[in-house]
């Protein structure tokens, strides 16, 4: 099993802060989101891992992930215009080969790994599993219609009239044959090669593809809004209490982590929230859901 991580993309719905970053690497809880994706993949225990890469922000992501090392696997970059998801398939198959794969798109958070995910697609022997959220505006997604047994039967791309409310996550498990699928559809509307169409050309070709239906959170990091709500939610399912750094006359209630190098004088910091390396708070209130970045200075002030 390898993996496929999209890194790619221009994010021009999170200008300006995409102008000089890449939005995989948007920080969530002080942390780049492309990361979080990462420890999930090698949780699985993948370790070859292609990470799609574009023009304009390549060298952000590479500086970031270097080899793999830190997560105990081996990269391959692989460079990709913003063709669609399939058409990264298409890029990637000098890389991927005959091995099945899981792609993931590199600013997706969700609240569980894809472990399980994995297991099931070899225990069952898929040629594509696909993850499901149910969602309350359907028409803004790729939605799936399954069977009694959990067949996917049908995907249709922002319905105007949704035949159920179960989105497409951006986490796929495929076989080799989705290279065969992805050959035989044409470009969308948008110009694009579609997932979606090479999924539902491989129900149409017959193979098995099935769904699993997400029973915890999900977060697409597309819009400013998302990548708030992505700080609030990994804050609170990740953070530990780990006080590293130097605090003096200050209060530190509940799970709240001052990094190395970090200092907090005369203040109250309560969790669940995150201070950044070398960061500087001074005679201030640090409330819950935050994080201070790294090298931050707060005098003087409530967040």
């Amino acid at each position: 099993m390898k993996a496929l991580v999209l890194s790619g993309g221009k994010g021009t719905r999170l200008r300006p802060l995409t102008f000089t970053l890449a939005k995989q690497l948007i920080p969530v809880a002080n942390r780049p989101i492309l990361g979080y994706v990462l420890d999930q993949v090698r949780d699985a225990g993948i370790a070859e891992v292609g990470v799609i890469i574009a023009q304009e922000t390549g060298n952000y992501v590479k500086d970031y992930v270097k080899d793999g090392s830190d997560w105990r696997m081996r990269v391959d970059y692989i460079l990709q215009e913003p063709l669609g998801l399939a058409h990264a398939v298409k890029q990637a198959r000098p890389f991927l080969g005959g091995s099945p794969f899981v792609m993931c798109l590199g600013d997706n958070l969700q609240g569980r790994g894809i472990s399980n995910l994995v297991r099931r697609f070899e225990e069952e022997k898929l040629d594509c599993l696909i993850l499901l959220k149910e969602v309350p505006d359907p028409q803004r997604f790729g939605i799936a219609v399954l069977d009694s047994g959990g067949r996917v039967t049908k995907l249709v791309e922002k319905p105007k009239e949704p035949p159920t409310n179960l989105a497409v996550v951006g986490t796929y498990l495929f076989s080799p044959k989705v290279h065969l699928a992805v050959d035989r559809i044409k470009p969308s509307w948008r110009n694009e090669l579609e997932i979606t169409d090479a999924i539902q050309e491989m129900i149409n070709m017959g193979f098995r593809v099935k769904a699993e239906v997400l029973d915890s959170w999900w977060l697409d990091t597309g819009k400013k809004d998302d990548i708030l709500t992505a700080n609030q939610i990994v804050l609170d399912e990740y953070v530990r209490r780990d006080v590293r750094g130097n605090v003096e006359e200050s209060t530190v209630e509940g799970r709240v982590i001052v990094s190395e190098g970090a200092s907090v004088k005369g203040s109250r910091v309560r969790g669940p929230c995150v201070i950044g390396r070398a960061a500087s708070i001074e005679g201030s209130f640090i409330g819950p859901y935050t994080s201070i970045g790294d090298s931050a200075q707060v005098v003087n002030s409530a967040i």
